[in-house]
């Protein structure tokens, strides 16, 4: 119990130390911002950033549209094929049925 207790005192403390250095990682106080021409040269670096990203996700999202497309196709084509069959299938089946009941029997079995 203690040991638990006393690694989680220890998990505690490290969070405490870290967690603080993650969040100053956007200081506004920070002295090294308050100069415009370093402020000018973040924001220019984060918008070329933030521009990068969205170039590749249009790219990402183009390519998975068009792999969508293309397969939503192929399941459309294999739909309308499988359709069709199942058509084709169900009309010998009624005429089957038909010439059974006008009496020619060899059809009936089937």
């Amino acid at each position: 119990m203690f040991k638990s207790f006393s690694s989680f005192v220890c998990a505690l403390a490290i969070g405490a130390v870290v967690l603080p250095a993650a969040a100053w990682a956007d200081d506004s106080q920070d002295p090294s911002m308050r100069n415009p021409a370093v402020r000018a040269r973040d924001r220019a670096i984060t918008r070329r950033m933030n521009q990068d990203q969205l170039s590749y996700v249009r790219q990402r999202d183009a390519r998975s549209g068009q792999t969508y497309r293309a397969t939503q196709d192929d399941g459309d084509a294999s739909y309308a094929d499988a359709r069709a069959e199942y058509a084709r299938e169900m009309a010998a089946w009624r005429r089957a049925v038909a010439a059974c009941r006008a009496g020619q029997w060899e059809y009936c079995d089937n």
